[in-house]
């Protein structure tokens, strides 16, 4: 039950303060724009993620003051893959990247946010959107039985939300078989300079160096397999372990956490980038598939676009439109190439297939991880 209703109008208000919501906050605000931000949890948290951050979005970070230089990320310039049955592929990463946790990046990013003046809200959740055409002017109900409106509302909550279902959106009808799961983890021999991928069937899973010597171990697994183990312990050991290389690591690694960060209903469906009058920012306009490892980037090029909407058009039908076209641009070919490139993975015939014929083939190999990599941004 809706019990307050906030007498003042913010002009823009974003759900969801991750990469791609801090982003556009952070540029509106530099511009003066009146920004809040509703976060459900409080800063600094963990996310389950895979932690790479393309480099094309490293010049655009230095430019506007973003770049983590003080928390020391680790460079990435090499990618290893593994098929179930342990056949290796190496490729070096043309563009590269940096490593970096999104517990220390996203309070980065906070903290920048605060100095130009955004507002937020933490531990507060965002539970529906109404927009009100006759007004022009949104509503948001939010956990603690506020009501705020606002005349712009960006929704960059991630990969599902309460709002999705408000929204009726088609993937939340479609049962996810995935899940995701994620530790911390400090492990020596491991090469810092690679981010590496092995397939296990049923799923994959990616590690890459982080902040503070530590690595970043996160994997894809099947909500099936994990039901029929019983446990996140028994389903490693029964299925993640027939790769040598999973199991390797596995039996090395001393685990920082007493239980890793777990999310359930990971959808790679495909959405839409502007929703309910809505900008769909990161996730919640599309998830690009981990092996491709780049949601950060994209993360991040989305609050940028999005901002770039705003400060180039006043009227909500114009942000809209250019929004929604210059995203087509930008991410529908790199998703949707994503998903078909997923099909290649997570099975032993399959992915033992495809890793011999990236190692016999460095022009394919070339080209894949070139189009799952987007161009500098500045």
């Amino acid at each position: 039950m809706v019990n307050t209703l906030r007498m003042f109008e913010n002009e823009i208000i974003i759900i969801g303060g991750g990469l791609s919501g801090l982003t556009a906050a952070y540029l509106l605000a530099k511009q003066g724009k009146s920004v809040l931000v509703i976060e459900k949890k409080a800063y600094p948290f963990h996310r389950v993620c895979g932690e790479y951050v393309s480099n094309e979005v490293r010049d655009f970070l230095i430019k506007e003051g973003l770049f983590p230089f003080e928390h020391y990320p680790a460079s990435i310039n090499h990618f290893r893959l593994s098929a179930v049955n342990g056949d290796v592929a190496d490729f070096p990463l043309e563009l590269g990247g940096f490593g970096i946790s999104r517990f220390v990046l996203d309070h980065h990013f906070f903290q920048k946010c605060r100095e130009v003046g955004v507002r937020f809200l933490q531990k507060t959740q965002a539970t529906n959107v109404r927009f009100l055409p006759e007004k022009r002017h949104f509503l948001i109900e939010t956990s603690d039985g506020s009501l705020l409106p606002a005349s712009y509302v960006l929704a960059a909550y991630g990969k599902r939300s309460k709002i999705d279902k408000q929204l009726n959106r088609g993937f939340v009808r479609q049962k996810s078989p995935y899940i995701g799961v994620k530790y911390h983890i400090e492990i020596e021999g491991q090469n810092e300079n690679m981010v590496a991928l092995h397939n296990y069937n049923g799923g994959y899973l990616g590690i890459n160096k982080v902040e503070n010597g530590q690595f970043n171990l996160c994997y894809l697994g099947s909500r099936t397999q994990l039901r029929d183990s019983g446990s996140i312990g028994a389903m490693e050991e029964k299925h993640l372990y027939a790769n040598p290389h999973i199991r390797e690591i596995f039996e090395k690694a001393h685990f920082l956490w007493d239980r890793p960060e777990v999310i359930n209903e990971i959808s790679f469906a495909t959405k839409k980038p502007v929703e309910n009058n809505m900008l769909m920012l990161g996730d919640a306009a599309g998830m690009i598939t981990p092996l491709c490892g780049n949601g950060m980037a994209i993360a991040i090029h989305t609050g940028k676009l999005a901002a770039d909407a705003f400060l180039q058009h006043s009227r909500l039908e114009d942000l809209q439109r250019a929004y929604q076209e210059t995203w087509k641009n930008f991410f529908y070919s790199r998703l949707r190439l994503g998903r078909n490139v997923q099909r290649l993975f997570g099975a032993p015939l399959v992915s033992s297939l495809a890793v011999n014929v990236l190692k016999k083939s460095s022009f394919l190999s070339r080209k894949i991880i070139r189009q799952t990599h987007g161009l500098p941004i500045q």
